[in-house]
């Protein structure tokens, strides 16, 4: 998500996301409206590109508000100029019910055209009423030379491209909960992604033939598929990959009674970040290096037991990696302690397993390509 993607702050608690495709968006406007014999001002694309802007991020917003209303949290909204990639708080609990988690998909996949076209219908009517000379039936549709044309069309649009059976698209989100009824979630993706990237192609042949805008949005909407594929990989590696296979075993850990100073010093000679706080068997808490700086850094030195952190999840060997996202996010953990028979034997932290999960899809490439081949 972060790679190819720029932080827009938060709304409702909710990361927002921009992906770099609307740069690429922005160059296209840009470059087809301004050439000759053109006249816009090219202040006027970058208005285009901000009200295409304002479509996707309320039409993802619909998702989120829904979804928030069927008691999930949305944990960050990643845009795209043909919609968006709407992250659910994979800690709530699903529905145990095939049916169930359809009609839940449905509704929250569907929640977003039904915010175009309401959107697109207000401003209909009120463009009609206080300035008809706008003839939103003219064409272009979407032109930087009509703005506010442009925002009906853009939000009508939209909807229609996202009612397509095309995953990622919201018709394909339908689609692919379908498809889970008969078959696991991984499976059902993958499938429903293959069909949205047969759209992303279909939509840049006819572009060449007919309509560059239709080169642009299979294009965007090649990016969104591969994006989602590649979320639908990460998520079958975390239920089936156990902690056992990628927990670390030999690891520093530190008393409450060791002052800061010393924990200073077994952290410098340490590739950790966190630390477990163990008194004789027991474990009784985690510290961080940073926490470690910071606290001597401004009061200076004191003991472990003061200033570490006493709320702290455990897991079992056997448990997958989903288990361990899931409680590192429910509680913004950064270290997970593995026990067995109240034995602390492993620990997993946030940092070796994202070390883990790369080098995991690293060597699942490796097999596919020896396969291949």
């Amino acid at each position: 998500m972060r790679n190819w993607s720029i932080s827009a702050g938060r709304i409702y608690g909710v990361e927002v996301r921009i992906h770099l495709s609307f740069i690429f968006l922005l160059i296209f406007v840009v470059l087809t409206e301004s050439a000759p014999p053109s006249t816009v001002n090219p202040g006027r694309s970058f208005a285009l590109v901000g009200i295409i802007f304002a479509c996707v991020i309320l039409h993802e917003l619909g998702h989120a508000l829904i979804a928030r209303r069927l008691g999930i949290q949305a944990k960050a909204i990643i845009l795209l100029p043909i919609g968006g990639v709407t992250l659910l708080d994979e800690t709530q609990q699903a529905p145990d019910s095939k049916s169930q988690i359809w009609k839940r998909e449905s509704r929250i996949a569907l929640a977003g055209p039904a915010v175009n076209v309401a959107l697109a219908a207000v401003a209909a009517g009120v463009f009609y009423l206080i300035s008809p000379e706008i003839n939103l039936w003219a064409r272009p549709y979407v032109h930087s030379s009509n703005l506010a044309r442009s925002f009906v069309w853009s939000n009508l649009f939209l909807a229609a491209i996202n009612l397509l059976p095309a995953y990622p698209m919201d018709g394909g989100r339908v689609l692919r909960a379908v498809f889970a009824r008969q078959m696991d979630s991984v499976s059902a993706t993958k499938r429903a992604v293959t069909i949205g990237q047969a759209f992303a192609a279909l939509f840049m042949l006819t572009g060449m033939l007919w309509n560059i805008w239709m080169t642009m949005i299979g294009f965007f909407l090649f990016l969104a598929a591969q994006l989602e594929e590649r979320s639908a990989v990460f998520q079958s590696v975390l239920e089936t990959v156990r902690l056992e296979h990628i927990m670390l075993t030999d690891f520093a850990t530190l008393s409450p009674a060791d002052t800061l100073e010393d924990a200073l010093e077994k952290a410098v000679h340490s590739l950790q970040d966190d630390f477990p706080v163990i008194r004789g068997s027991d474990m009784v808490g985690v510290i961080s290096r940073q926490k470690i700086l910071q606290v001597l850094r401004v009061e200076g030195n004191g003991y472990v037991q003061a200033v570490m952190n006493r709320i702290f999840e455990v897991a079992q060997k056997k448990e997958s990696l989903a288990s361990a996202f899931r409680k590192l996010t429910a509680r913004n953990l950064s270290i997970i302690p593995i026990v067995e028979d109240q034995r602390l034997v492993g620990i997993v932290t946030l940092q070796n397993l994202m070390h883990s999960m790369a080098l995991l899809a690293e060597s699942r490439k490796l097999r596919k390509a020896a396969l291949n081949s």
